[in-house]
């Protein structure tokens, strides 16, 4: 028995030599075959919380800071500002953590500003 005969694989593209003992042999039945294929998938929103863990407003509203001016003044914008770890905060609330610890606030990895902005 040849090596090829012995490996339980399906050979209907494979180029090899025709002789007359593989043709007047039995083929074997695929063991299996493939009828339906679904993907599956998962999506998230780019940033990991939509609450400013430091003043616990949402993150697309004013921070306690900018409320009070918010009011008044509409051209008075607060942004968000999201660091490497994907955490994202208020720039008036990461801006005053960052005076006193220079660390994320959730994850306690050093803080790196990576885009702020809406």
């Amino acid at each position: 028995m040849s090596e090829a005969e012995k490996m339980d694989v399906d050979s209907e593209g494979v180029d090899q030599p025709v002789s007359e003992s593989t043709q007047t042999s039995k083929t074997k039945p695929k063991r299996f075959e493939i009828k339906k294929w679904t993907a599956v998938a998962f999506w998230s929103w780019d940033i990991a919380v939509d609450n400013c863990a430091i003043c616990r407003n949402h993150i697309m509203e004013p921070c306690i800071e900018c409320q009070p001016l918010a009011m008044t003044d509409t051209d008075n914008e607060c942004v968000a500002a999201w660091g490497t770890c994907n955490h994202a905060f208020h720039l008036h609330c990461i801006n005053k953590w960052i005076k006193t610890r220079d660390a994320c606030p959730l994850d306690n990895q050093p803080w790196h500003l990576a885009r702020c902005g809406r």
